[in-house]
């Protein structure tokens, strides 16, 4: 079910409110926006997600909404399509941004491990697709992933 839930860094100094659902398959709401991305939740091997162990869920834009950045740091690399967001103070992850049509526009990818008032029932429940980010191949399940 769709439901608004608060997330933070470490330190508080980053938070955030979005609209997402995290129920498994077949009780989950109908997608905010069409597309595997907002399905599920990922786990990736590409080289951020890998260091940073980023638990993905896609949330468009206006499903997100920053409430306090005072130690919002930024960071992109490659392309520089996907800009990567961190507390500055305490280093965690938070989140990422970016706006890609073939996802339908702006959206936001949410670190579920730093969603604050989701019980831990819930989060054992929520479903979690693997990607292969590290080989560029998005809708294949990476060869080596039990360290996801």
């Amino acid at each position: 079910m769709l439901e608004t839930r608060h997330g933070s860094c470490h330190c508080g100094q980053v938070r955030f409110r979005c609209t997402l659902d995290l129920a498994p398959q077949g009780e989950r709401s109908p997608q905010l926006r069409p597309g595997p991305w907002y399905a599920t939740n990922l786990r990736c091997t590409c080289s951020y997600c890998r260091k940073t162990r980023i638990w993905k869920a896609h949330v468009p834009a206006e499903a997100f909404e920053l409430l306090e950045g005072a130690g919002l740091g930024r960071y992109r690399f490659g392309s520089g399509t996907i800009e990567h967001c961190f507390c500055r103070n305490c280093g965690t992850t938070t989140f990422s941004r970016a706006d890609f049509e073939v996802m339908g526009g702006p959206f936001v990818c949410v670190n579920v491990a730093r969603l604050d008032d989701v019980p831990f029932e819930a989060l054992d429940r929520a479903p979690v697709r693997l990607e292969d980010g590290a080989n560029d191949d998005w809708e294949a399940i990476p060869a080596h992933a039990g360290w996801l």
